[in-house]
């Protein structure tokens, strides 16, 4: 059985995930895993590639989401966009950025707020 914090976590990328189709985002992967780590969703917007880091945290927390991508955090984002463009067979002048959505869960289980923050993650 997952854990509280999986299932928080799985419960952030779902609604993550519904928000960005509604945006008409067209998602490529879901938790695309290399060496360096995971992307949570790599998705196409228009003409670039969007790599999504969602962070998920109760609206109680003493850490927002955003407060919570440390720089290594940064730094392994950018590792793992560049991986992920790598062993695609995207032309090299694709676009590509780093996108957060920020999840608050309310003591009800509902989400109190969701924040998607364009090309949060950058050098």
């Amino acid at each position: 059985m997952p854990s509280s914090k999986r299932r928080l976590g799985d419960f952030g990328e779902a609604a993550a995930y519904a928000h960005l189709l509604r945006k008409g985002y067209r998602i490529l992967a879901r938790n695309w895993r290399c060496q360096y780590g995971e992307l949570d969703l790599v998705a196409h917007d228009g003409d670039q590639i969007v790599c999504v880091e969602v962070r998920t945290r109760r609206a109680s927390s003493s850490i927002s989401p955003e407060e919570s991508i440390t720089p290594l955090k940064r730094q392994r984002l950018m590792r793992l966009a560049m991986t992920y463009l790598s062993q695609t067979d995207l032309p090299d002048s694709t676009v590509c950025r780093i996108d957060l959505i920020a999840v608050e869960i309310d003591s009800q289980g509902r989400i109190a707020r969701l924040d998607h923050l364009i090309s949060a993650v950058e050098e």
